[in-house]
């Protein structure tokens, strides 16, 4: 396998970077005029955050970006301390080879306040020597100083057409033979996030290099898209007792946990109210007896109970109808 494949493939420049083309052409700017703000990049996970970032600064430091460029973790560098040491003493040295430096720091919202606080400072005395980069999921956990000091860029989760592309590549580049429903299947639970569809691909071919759909299903340990989708009809049909025992089998058979149940129901009802199969007003009663569910299974609730009580909320809303 030689290594996890997330690595092995990670886009090394800022033209191999998938998805997120609105972003990619301002960073092109800043590496064009060879200046740099500091950056603050949020977004959910497996966007291409830390790839773009790392990309942006090889491409702005060149041949010398290893001697003037820092990468901290801050889930496990979170304290005032990592700021005072670590980040202070390689910020403080001019750029050897390079215009300046450039500090990285990934999941800065799990930084503590304090630690944010002294960041802002540090920002504020070295701006002639080092660039800062920001990482981070949620940027409402930012203090609002380190904010003002940042051009912020939204990443939004990776379209399908563009894993697929992204997919299809390393499958060419590792010898696999993938069928189209497969690759369908990976963007579908990917859900947007390129890391994850990778990491499925590579847990796929370790079984075979005949990867199929029914691979896909057995790696990622979820339903089926058709599986939930004949739940529902079964459900809006007023056929209880089918719908129940076929929520049986995929939970008890497939291994589905309820959590995952509950999110692959809501994406099979988000489709069905664009496909025009469910009617506006019930699908909003519906997204909210779903979100009911969500919360109780995740605070402790039986989850088979739960989703039972989901799909009564189903047949309420079809005899409405």
């Amino acid at each position: 396998m030689n290594g996890p494949w997330v690595e092995k493939y990670r886009p090394q420049t800022l033209d191999e970077v998938v998805g997120q083309d609105h972003i990619i052409l301002r960073l092109k700017r800043y590496v064009k005029e060879g200046s740099l703000p500091n950056l603050m990049f949020t977004g959910p996970a497996g966007v291409g955050k830390t790839t773009t970032a790392i990309a942006l600064a090889k491409e702005v430091l060149g041949e010398y970006w290893r001697q003037n460029f820092l990468e901290l973790n801050a889930s496990d560098a979170r304290g005032i301390d990592t700021v005072r040491n670590d980040i202070k003493s390689f910020s403080r040295l001019k750029a050897v080879g390079s215009p300046f430096r450039i500090i990285f720091l990934d999941e800065v919202d799990n930084m503590t306040k304090d630690a944010q606080h002294a960041l802002r400072r540090e920002m504020e005395m070295y701006t002639k020597t080092s660039s800062f980069i920001l990482s981070c999921n949620y940027s409402s956990k930012i203090i609002d100083p380190i904010q003002s000091r940042c051009a912020i860029f939204r990443f939004a989760p990776v379209k399908g057409h563009q894993i697929i592309g992204r997919l299809e590549y390393i499958a060419e580049a590792e010898n696999l033979n993938i069928s189209t429903g497969a690759i369908e299947s990976i963007v579908y639970f990917a859900e947007g996030d390129v890391r994850r569809a990778v990491n499925i691909l590579q847990a796929s071919a370790s079984l075979d290099e005949e990867i199929t759909e029914d691979s896909i299903h057995d790696v990622v340990s979820k339903a089926k898209p058709k599986d939930v989708r004949k739940i529902v009809n079964k459900a809006l049909d007023g056929d209880f007792l089918s719908a129940r025992e076929l929520l049986r089998d995929v939970m008890v058979v497939q291994g589905t946990s309820g959590e995952d149940m509950v999110t692959q129901i809501y994406q099979e009802v988000s489709r069905m109210v664009l496909e025009k199969r469910i009617r506006e007003d019930i699908y909003i009663n519906l997204i909210e007896s779903i979100g009911e569910t969500d919360y109780r299974i995740r605070e402790g609730s039986n989850p088979r109970i739960q989703l039972e009580a989901l799909l009564t909320k189903f047949l309420i809303n079809a005899k409405a109808d």
